[in-house]
């Protein structure tokens, strides 16, 4: 079963978190699980939700240990293969949060590689109607609740900006004029793309992204600065 119940251990290995930082949060009733006969269960699902929900309140440390822990190597490029120049556009036209995500998935119908629009459209207005997926910064990465293996053809990301910025319900308050469409196939590549993109936007990315309009140089500095972060773990 994808979305079993799993143990302390499990759930720390899974997350690449130490199991003693797993409890204390579980402890604190921070992290969703059940204890059942004296012992700590985490269902999945759950967790999978918690993680979307939470990451942008972890610290760079957490989010780089999730990172590893979903990658299949240290060297691992992410964005690289996830991101075409088709699915960028520097001058979305959307005004509202409804806009937006139709003008997502819009883009995205781009690269030909979605099968069900309505299907994708839907599952995204599910999510951000549990909680905005903008973090601070005026940055956003709308995503299903859980990957959708067969909406699209290949698993895949879209990059677009606003340039007057919208109400996003960020944390921060401020407009949200960055967004990164998510739209995965299984749970290690969806939780592995939300986590990349979390530590590369925390630099100069978003800055840099505001000052360029072409498609070709923003898909170019997003994976220097994904490739610049690569370097520095190894």
């Amino acid at each position: 079963m994808p979305y079993r119940n799993m143990s302390l251990a499990e759930i720390a290995r899974h997350i690449g978190m130490d199991a003693r930082e797993v409890k204390r949060l579980a402890d604190r009733g921070v992290l969703p699980g059940q204890l059942v006969g004296g012992e700590w269960r985490f269902n999945r699902f759950q967790m999978l939700e918690w993680l979307q929900r939470e990451m942008h309140t972890l610290d760079q440390r957490h989010i780089q240990n999730l990172d590893r822990a979903m990658s299949k190597a240290d060297d691992e490029a992410v964005i690289s293969n996830l991101l075409a120049t088709e699915a960028i556009d520097m001058n979305l036209p959307a005004r509202s949060r409804p806009s937006l995500l139709r003008e997502l998935v819009s883009l995205a119908e781009r690269t030909g590689m979605v099968y069900h629009r309505a299907e994708v459209i839907e599952a995204l207005e599910q999510r951000e109607a549990l909680a905005s997926t903008a973090l601070p910064g005026g940055i956003a990465f709308p995503h299903p609740r859980r990957p959708l293996a067969y909406a699209t053809a290949e698993p895949m990301l879209c990059l677009a900006r606003v340039p007057a910025g919208i109400p996003y319900g960020a944390p921060d308050g401020r407009l949200t004029d960055l967004f990164v469409l998510v739209c995965c196939h299984d749970e290690r590549q969806h939780l592995l793309a939300l986590a990349r993109l979390a530590l590369v936007f925390n630099s100069d990315l978003p800055q840099a992204l505001r000052e360029t309009n072409g498609a070709e140089e923003a898909l170019e500095i997003v994976l220097d600065t994904e490739r610049q972060m690569l370097r520095k773990r190894a």
